[in-house]
């Protein structure tokens, strides 16, 4: 087995083989920042992928699904050895109102719903069911570290993914196995969080966001792929596991570690007030709050991390 790289701009590049079997994997959400890498490296080792798609999108070799509606293409998930559910509403685009709080919802608890019955009534099921989830699960923890034992929280995205991990029920019933991946602070140069913080931090406009002492749980691109590919492949990965590195940073180490990667000050901070005003209620949950998560279950697992620590990742992602 060989593992992935960090290519030139910090993208996942496939190196050799990382399993030694075939198999067809339904992936919704593929298109995403998170799926498509999934995607390439899945094809990368030889597997087939099949994509989720809706109603009015032509994707070659896609099982057509429809979570508004109540609909999936049944025959088609006959014949997938395993899935892989990350589709959902983006939480960071755009101020949550009443009605974006709803589609954020909907669209992770009705999505799973949907899928996991599907699974649960086929006479051919998968080896396995990755249904994702993420760290908000366990809301702000303050400065205590946390794993897959502690309880959740009770802010939003916290009751948001109770609700999600509960709606593949149906899938664990009907004996398939079943993993949740709690995915944390996902860093790409080309892609999400990172790449939205690139051009203000390059501008010297960087800094932490209040006080700066809320705790980030991310991951490198190259080890989220990584650990969900692991999920896949190994058996004793069932229930939630942590996706995110083993060291977690705080704001401000955050902020001065990616400072100093792309050689600028980091002199400005957005106080709490202005996070609010623009933000709302996202900003205390989303921005202000912190997870200390640690990936306890991954590393128990047989997991080994290619970029375990924040300073290095970003000087090679970014240097």
């Amino acid at each position: 087995m060989v593992a992935p790289r960090i290519g030139k701009h910090g993208a996942l590049v496939h190196v050799g083989v990382y399993a030694n079997h075939v198999s067809t994997i339904a992936i919704s959400g593929a298109s995403g920042f998170i799926g498509s890498a999934l995607s390439d490296f899945l094809r990368a080792r030889g597997d087939r992928v099949r994509p989720l798609v809706r109603p009015g999108q032509r994707v070659s070799d896609g099982i057509h699904w429809d979570p508004a509606g109540g609909t999936i293409d049944q025959r088609a998930l006959e014949a997938v050895d395993a899935v892989v559910h990350l589709a959902g509403e983006s939480v960071a685009e755009g101020r949550w109102s009443a009605e974006k709080k709803q589609r954020i919802r909907d669209s992770r608890v009705r999505g799973t719903t949907l899928v996991a019955g599907a699974l649960a009534g086929l006479r051919h099921k998968p080896r396995v069911f990755l249904s994702g989830s993420a760290v908000g699960y366990y809301g702000d923890c303050g400065e205590r570290e946390i794993d897959e034992s502690d309880p959740p929280g009770s802010d939003f995205l916290s009751e948001v993914s109770v609700a999600w991990e509960a709606a593949a029920r149906p899938a664990v019933d009907a004996d398939v196995r079943v993993a949740h991946p709690r995915i944390g602070l996902v860093l790409a140069p080309h892609g999400g969080a990172l790449a939205k913080m690139l051009l203000p931090f390059k501008l010297g406009l960087g800094g932490t966001l209040g006080e700066g002492r809320q705790w980030m749980s991310w991951i490198a691109i190259v080890d989220a792929v990584r650990a969900l590919v692991h999920a896949l492949d190994v058996e004793s990965v069932r229930g939630p596991f942590n996706v995110t590195a083993p060291t977690p940073v705080t704001n401000a180490e955050f902020t001065r570690a990616l400072g100093r990667a792309l050689r600028r000050p980091t002199l400005f901070a957005l106080p709490k007030f202005a996070a609010r005003a623009a933000f709302g209620e996202m900003a205390d949950v989303a921005l202000l709050s912190g997870v200390r998560a640690l990936p306890t279950r991954l590393l128990a697992s047989g997991f080994r991390f290619e970029q375990p620590e924040l300073e290095r990742f970003l000087s090679q992602a970014l240097g």
